[in-house]
């Protein structure tokens, strides 16, 4: 037993260190021949009326650097159409669309086919936008071959408290492994909340036929689409701190567990071995830590070797995931990392389970 969680600490400190040295930026040239009047940002929404106010302050910042906003209704059920279209009436840049579909998808996918630009930008409505987002988020398709950017989402700490805290540290960790895999050329996954792509590509793809269907997966089945059609080059990981979005935390355990659902909902539709193995191996990480748990009931030097094990797991975590936060600006005390660290566990547990065994709920749609 003691050689096991020493050969697993070696072996994580290892797995920490590697991911960490792929935590840089690559350099990008600048835009050529691109600017505004070839870009459409494309927003879709649905019972978005209590962030209506903050959306339109966060699009005020951005409105110069775009041809237009597109913002598509998703059959809201709320007076967020209405509440949208008399905030449009101030910007001529900004219109108002509803989608003759149902679900994100068919929004986004009716908006591509509105939009005039070249580029299309994805976001949320419950985002907060930089005024340097979208131009950093252009500058990678000054090199052809690129027909999809992918930039860093982080949520926002709102309230004094370890669950916001918490939620930042998570998108960390998320980042860190978007990072990773695009830089070893198998894009694995990306945020439709920071997202830019060729129309060109996405029409060329047919969109997201072939996983309409399916509730979640916006980002990451295209992502997917056109690594296949052009291979891992034509996408770029923009992690750069100007390129960051920032969304809202969920407001509670059960709302965060719901969250992650869909999102891990839409892996097991995916025919990839390296999107079933990915989940089934972090999922197996989780358990050791757990069951280092049961150490300190043997007493002696196994109450030592807890207190190793999770002196590294903390010691280590800190370090990489505060590096990431550092980079996008961001600072949390260690004692965010300490509870995060053995709370961590039980929540992916806690994900994983919820994939096989309950039905998540979005806005008032269910699996």
């Amino acid at each position: 037993m003691i050689n096991f969680y020493l050969f697993w600490l070696l072996f994580y400190v290892l797995f920490l260190c590697m991911m960490a040295r792929k935590w840089s930026s690559q350099k990008t040239g600048n835009v050529q021949n691109l600017n505004g009047d070839q870009v459409s940002l494309i927003i879709p929404f649905r019972n978005e009326s209590h962030n209506a106010e903050e959306l339109f302050r966060q699009l005020a910042k951005v409105t110069e650097d775009v041809s237009e906003i597109l913002l598509i209704n998703d059959q809201s059920e709320d007076d967020s159409r209405d509440i949208f279209l008399r905030q449009a009436e101030k910007n001529e840049r900004i219109k108002i669309w509803d989608s003759p579909g149902i679900g994100k998808k068919a929004a986004v996918e009716f908006g591509v086919a509105k939009a005039k630009g070249l580029i299309i930008l994805v976001s949320d409505a419950d985002c907060f936008l930089s005024e340097t987002w979208i131009k950093k988020m252009l500058e990678p398709f000054s090199d052809a071959k690129v027909q999809l950017v992918a930039g860093p989402v982080l949520s926002k700490v709102e309230r004094i408290g370890f669950f916001d805290c918490f939620q930042q540290i998570e998108w960390a960790s998320i980042l860190l492994m978007t990072q990773f895999f695009f830089r070893i050329h198998r894009p694995l996954m990306c945020s439709a909340a920071n997202l830019a792509y060729r129309k060109k590509a996405f029409v060329s793809l047919g969109g997201y036929s072939g996983n309409a269907d399916i509730a979640s997966g916006d980002d990451e089945f295209l992502l997917k689409k056109i690594v296949k059609k052009y291979g891992a080059a034509a996408c770029h990981y923009q992690i750069d701190r100007s390129a960051l979005v920032l969304t809202r935390p969920q407001e509670d355990f059960f709302a965060l567990i719901n969250q992650r659902m869909r999102w891990a909902g839409k892996w097991r539709q995916k025919s990839s071995i390296l999107h079933w193995i990915t989940p089934v191996v972090f999922a197996l990480f989780q358990a050791i830590w757990i069951s280092s748990m049961c150490l300190p009931f043997f007493g002696g030097i196994y109450i030592l070797l807890f207190l190793g094990v999770w002196g590294v797991k903390v010691g280590g975590e800190s370090l990489v995931l505060g590096k990431v936060l550092r980079s996008l600006g961001k600072k949390l005390p260690i004692s965010d990392f300490i509870k995060t660290s053995f709370f961590h566990p039980f929540y992916v547990i806690s994900t994983v389970s919820g994939v096989f065994f309950w039905k998540f709920v979005w806005k008032g749609r269910s699996d």
